[in-house]
């Protein structure tokens, strides 16, 4: 049986962070926090400023260190990975977050929340990052969705 990492980055609502817990509770898998090292605060969330946080890093390219590491991360076998997705893709905390591990025969199965945005354009962007891991799987949930979760864990373990 795969040890299963249900690794996610959240913001201000909380959304992703409840999709991750329905994902660690069907998986049976370990849950570790996303935390950028510089908080993020409601201002700095704020989309609609071109001048925000998140919009300066992500049209910067810019990394966003974290503020902790898993540290068994060769444990796992499975890793599922979860963001909000900002411009049509993962924010950069998350690209930062894979670049500082080893992924050399991990699969990786994808997960976001979203307003309005879809996941399709996400695997393609990051699989460069995940040095050798295989993304097999990417898919926009609302933390409502529980028993559709549930039932898709279930049918990649």
């Amino acid at each position: 049986m795969s040890k299963i990492l249900v690794a996610y980055f959240s913001a201000e609502a909380g959304r992703t962070a409840r999709v991750a817990e329905t994902i660690a509770e069907a998986s049976g898998g370990d849950i570790f926090e996303i935390v950028p090292a510089e908080t993020y605060t409601m201002k700095d969330l704020n989309w609609k400023n071109p001048l925000s946080r998140c919009n300066r890093e992500k049209i910067g390219k810019k990394d966003v260190p974290v503020r902790s590491r898993v540290e068994n991360m060769d444990e796992y076998d499975l890793v599922f990975l979860g963001f909000p997705i900002w411009y049509f893709e993962a924010p950069n905390v998350i690209h930062t977050f894979v670049k500082e591990y080893d992924f050399t025969g991990k699969k990786i199965v994808l997960f976001a929340t979203s307003g309005g945005s879809d996941i399709n354009n996400t695997p393609a962007k990051l699989e460069p990052d995940f040095n050798g891991g295989e993304i097999v799987d990417a898919r926009k949930f609302e933390p409502t969705d529980r028993e559709a979760i549930s039932a898709w864990v279930k049918s990649l373990i």
